[in-house]
């Protein structure tokens, strides 16, 4: 099963020392492990494509509002909601106060 794990508002964090090498070593056990499919940062600017009887407007952003900037996501490979739960409260505690989101994703697993 594959999860889409995002920050929900928040700015991108600025650790301590402490904290971004206890991040360096969950993110290296997420890798060795395998759960990790893709990760990465979002641009809050974006371009919006709408289809809108026969007619596509394209346009620039920015479209997210600072309340609703998703900084950075993961997409992870587990074995059950649980599993996706457990390793995204392992990486909050690390990251700190703050909300993050776990999505299943549709699609082969």
């Amino acid at each position: 099963m594959q999860f889409l794990v995002y920050g929900i508002g928040e700015k991108p964090a600025s650790l301590k020392p402490e904290a971004m090498a206890e991040m360096g070593k969950f993110m290296e056990e997420a890798f060795r492990s395998g759960i990790v499919v893709a990760t990465g940062g979002l641009y809050t600017n974006g371009t919006r494509i709408q289809l809108e009887d026969a007619k596509v407007t394209v346009t620039d952003g920015p479209f997210i509002e600072a309340k609703d900037l998703i900084p950075g996501f993961a997409v992870i490979q587990v074995n059950s909601k649980e599993e996706a739960v457990e390793w995204t409260t392992r990486f909050r505690q690390i990251l700190g106060d703050g909300q993050s989101e776990v999505v299943q994703v549709y699609g082969p697993a």
